[in-house]
């Protein structure tokens, strides 16, 4: 093997390894306060960045409790979806873009989609670079809404919640890379 090959396979590892390094530190990350009261034994199941045309929008977050998280049981699992935006945004962009995703993957009917759009408007607030918004999953209810840890809404409709979540978590989702981020590093509960 020549000195190039060598060194070329040397940095390849330690690439590998830092990126495992990395990986094992964010899933030792301490959940924010009001992702720990929300999601008890909140741990942080994975993480990724979404880009539109190469473009950093947000930073997301996977955060699950100590039941684990299946994906095909999602109604039934308590986690939190945390976003970090790198823009400015309007809320009731967002909304829209939320609703359009929604219709893309199929679910609620229209009367159900304009309801859930109104909803959203109302609760959704303009975002900065850096603004956190957190979306909690309460089976059986719905979603709360946090602003950088704040809470800013609820919306009480379980069929909803799973339309919303769907938008990262469905196998049909439009963001499909960064649903592979968030959900990579799913173990079993901790024993």
């Amino acid at each position: 093997m020549t000195f190039k090959r060598a060194s070329a396979a040397l940095t390849v590892l330690c690439v590998a390894l830092l990126a495992a390094a990395a990986d094992s530190n964010a899933a030792a990350l301490p959940a924010p306060a009001h992702i720990a009261t929300e999601v008890p034994s909140a741990r942080l199941a994975g993480q990724g960045v979404y880009r539109w045309f190469g473009l950093k929008l947000y930073q997301a977050q996977l955060w699950i409790g100590n039941q684990g998280f299946q994906p095909a049981a999602l109604a039934a699992t308590h986690f939190a979806l945390d976003l970090q935006y790198a823009h400015a945004f309007d809320g009731r962009k967002i909304a829209q873009k939320s609703i359009e995703e929604i219709q893309k993957l199929g679910f609620g009917t229209d009367d159900q989609r304009q309801r859930w759009l109104a909803q959203m408007e109302a609760c959704f607030p303009r975002v900065e670079d850096g603004t956190h918004l957190t979306g909690i999953h309460v089976p059986g209810s719905g979603v709360r809404y946090y602003r950088d840890g704040k809470w800013i809404c609820e919306i009480r409709d379980q069929e909803f919640a799973t339309a919303f979540f769907a938008i990262w978590l469905d196998p049909r989702t439009s963001a499909g890379q960064l649903r592979e981020q968030l959900l990579g590093n799913l173990q079993s509960p901790p024993s």
